[in-house]
């Protein structure tokens, strides 16, 4: 079974978020906001996109002067949290990690 196809069961996902550090949600989506500079947050953005690619799955990014919001939920298997949501989210804190501020 594809991470897509396995949906996170609702009494599961607040322990589950609690492995995702500043990554908060219910059963309709995941979202964390990255308090970046604008310029920072586009770099990560073209590295999220990038991951997107890889892993067939596209969360919503809204960038801010301020920061970066991530939103995720698996819209094939209706619109809920999927663990393809949770392998995104960590996938995409280990790039905020990785991106030096752009100064």
């Amino acid at each position: 079974m594809e991470l897509r196809d396995q949906v996170i069961a609702a009494a599961d996902l607040p322990t589950r978020l609690d492995k995702l550090p500043g990554w908060q949600g219910n059963m309709s989506g995941i979202a964390k906001d990255y308090p970046v500079g604008w310029d920072t947050a586009v770099v990560m953005a073209v590295r999220i996109g990038m991951l997107a690619i890889e892993m067939a799955h596209r969360p919503d990014l809204d960038i801010r002067w301020t920061g970066m919001r991530v939103f995720m939920t698996t819209h094939t298997a209706g619109d809920v949290v999927t663990e393809l949501d949770l392998a995104t989210a960590a996938r995409i804190d280990a790039i905020a990690a990785a991106t030096t501020p752009v100064e």
